[in-house]
């Protein structure tokens, strides 16, 4: 007499879920409290401001500290830049800088942290100031940047600047099409 085939099958096609599933919850991060999130949204402004004065001094080995090697980033007039060699090239001041240089500043909003993966959202307000930060900004606007946990610290994988506003020559600077 021939076995029945329909409760093989069964078993055969839902075991696959049921051990995707198990892996699913064996490898499920443990849920993050409030409090432990708001310590992680506080370290990454902290971070954001630290990297900002390492920008304004040209500490540039300091700023590349917060990026992942592959970031990416979208600059505010849309030119892209891939990689964080390639965006430290872009803050290196000339062999003979400019008084009215622009010097930039960026200005956490708001950031969110998971509460289950190791991995933040940041806004906030960006300006590009001639020389010094004490100078009102040719050109500003607003960001984003998602930020990853890696071996306990915060590091930033992309970033995304948009022009909103300029004033004088900022507002010459021409945008990528």
């Amino acid at each position: 007499m021939p076995l029945p085939t329909a409760p093989i099958r069964r078993l055969a096609l839902g075991l696959p879920l049921l051990l995707a599933l198990a892996a699913t919850a064996q490898t499920a991060p443990p849920q993050r409290d409030a409090a432990t999130l708001a310590h992680e949204e506080a370290a990454i402004k902290a971070a954001r401001i630290a990297q900002t004065q390492a920008m304004a001094v040209d500490d540039l080995d300091k700023v590349v500290t917060w990026w992942v090697p592959d970031i990416t980033i979208r600059r505010a007039l849309g030119q892209p830049v891939d990689g964080a060699a390639a965006a430290r090239k872009l803050l290196e001041p000339p062999p003979n800088p400019q008084p009215n240089r622009l010097i930039y500043q960026r200005e956490p909003v708001s950031v969110t942290v998971s509460p289950n993966w190791p991995l933040a959202d940041e806004e906030g307000r960006w300006s590009g100031h001639p020389g010094s930060v004490a100078n009102a900004p040719l050109i500003g606007g607003r960001y984003s940047a998602p930020w990853v946990l890696r071996d306990g610290k915060w590091l930033i994988r992309s970033e995304v600047f948009v022009a909103l506003t300029c004033s004088g020559a900022g507002c010459t600077l021409p945008a990528a099409p």
